[in-house]
């Protein structure tokens, strides 16, 4: 079954660093420091500043490939005929075939911004939309907008009416039809492409030319590794809702197998905010309740630790598999500036989420290898100051470079050696 095709830019890589002495400081070997008792990276690892040096390449999206809404509406309908005929075997995607087709179109004929607008309006009069929601769905519209326009693209009005109305499509189908996330979740890709639309969502956002993938060397070796049949975890900060997208952005050009097949372990708030929902449809997640939020209503603590108790189930049975590359932020939650001096550090680490990560590899059965990643994207979409109890935080979003870089695998036995205090690292 074909997908249902979305907006394509085409789009120039980010400026690539490879392990060596002359390597941007910034984010060479060098400037990470892991320490097995603190778990937390130095602030170093992601030091981003005005002086980095850019790339001379154009903008990524000076080629822009309309995407035309209208044709969208047109193929869902195209597919109408497709449902009846629609193998036994396929039943899930013929299940999400018919709600493709039975739901509103509402956003799918839009032709400019007022019709835009005025389709969030209606689709709150007709009560399918609750109206706290379309305010926060009018809010993104202009940021979004805004922060497309930074980026000085001459079709940036074409690119944000495209983007954001299926954006709003995808938010009001899942209004309508509300999708429930299972321990683990699997990419959808079909009948409509989820991880494109994350993909050319975000993609405008980034500037490219000051973006950059350092030790790129080691991503290759990761790939050398998942096609042995070896295990890969990624130890990662965590800055943004979008991360998943930028990283994936990042190295489509270079790794595309690590780009689409990542396994991220997701916090409840990405699956249950309308506006979060549609972009982790996109992702492979194994869904887990952040500690952060654990205790926030206590008539669901037991509710939620079981239910983390299944999702580690779920990514004991991946590992024994094999070729599984999984990422986690051991911090639990994303980077925050110092509420003094403003200045972003990457949160500290949980040492016993790392713990539980390198038993798991290990007990599989399966050669596991750790790797520590630093990110650095949080001027895209910077979170709230403070940690928020209740879902539905104010969207922030600019145009801007990111970074990233992978430092060279975790050997444990190595730093138990060097340890002054082994039995501290488990």
């Amino acid at each position: 079954m074909s997908s249902l095709s979305l907006t394509f830019f085409a789009t120039t890589a980010p400026r690539v660093l490879v392990p060596s002495s002359s390597s941007n400081p910034k984010l060479s070997p060098s400037s990470y420091s892991f320490s097995a008792t603190t778990a937390r990276w130095h602030s170093t690892a992601v030091s981003f500043r005005s002086g980095a040096r850019r790339t001379s390449a154009t903008c990524p999206c000076a080629s822009f490939s309309s995407f035309n809404v209208r044709a969208m509406a047109k193929m869902v309908q195209d597919r109408e005929s497709a449902v009846s005929s629609s193998s036994a075997s396929d039943e899930q995607n013929k299940k999400m075939l018919n709600i493709e087709v039975n739901h509103s179109r509402t956003f799918l004929d839009v032709r400019s911004e007022q019709d835009l607008l005025s389709g969030i309006g209606r689709e709150v009069e007709a009560g399918r939309l609750p109206s706290n929601l379309a305010t926060g769905m009018e809010e993104l519209y202009h940021n979004y907008k805004n922060a497309v326009f930074q980026s000085g693209n001459s079709r940036a009005d074409e690119i944000v009416l495209s983007n954001m109305a299926v954006a709003f499509d995808r938010v009001l189908l899942d209004i309508e039809e509300p999708f429930t996330f299972s321990s683990y979740h699997k990419s959808m890709r079909e009948p409509f492409d989820y991880y494109m639309f994350g993909q050319n969502y975000i993609r405008p956002l980034v500037d490219f030319r000051s973006s950059y993938v350092g030790n790129v060397s080691l991503f290759f070796e990761m790939e050398e590794k998942l096609n042995q049949g070896h295990n890969i975890v990624l130890i990662s900060n965590h800055q943004t809702e979008a991360d998943p997208a930028i990283i994936a952005l990042l190295l489509e050009s270079t790794n595309p197998h690590v780009a689409e097949n990542l396994t991220y372990i997701a916090g409840d708030r990405v699956i249950t905010d309308p506006l979060c929902k549609p972009f982790s449809m996109g992702r492979n997640l194994i869904c887990v309740y952040s500690k952060k939020h654990m205790l926030d209503v206590p008539e669901l603590i037991e509710m939620k630790r079981k239910s983390n108790t299944r999702s580690l189930k779920e990514m004991a049975l991946l590992l024994r598999g094999g070729s599984q590359i999984i990422w986690i932020a051991p911090s639990g939650g994303r980077d925050r500036p110092d509420p003094v001096t403003g200045e972003w550090y990457p949160a500290p680490f949980d040492t016993s989420s790392i713990d539980n990560m390198r038993r798991l590899a290990e007990h599989s059965g399966i050669p596991g290898h750790i790797y520590p990643l630093a990110l650095l994207c949080h001027d895209i979409m910077p979170p709230p100051p403070q940690v928020e109890r209740e879902v539905g935080e104010k969207r922030v979003i600019s145009f801007h470079g990111a970074g990233l870089s992978v430092a060279p695998e975790i050997s444990f036995p190595d730093i138990i050696t060097a340890s002054k205090n082994p039995e501290e690292v488990g």
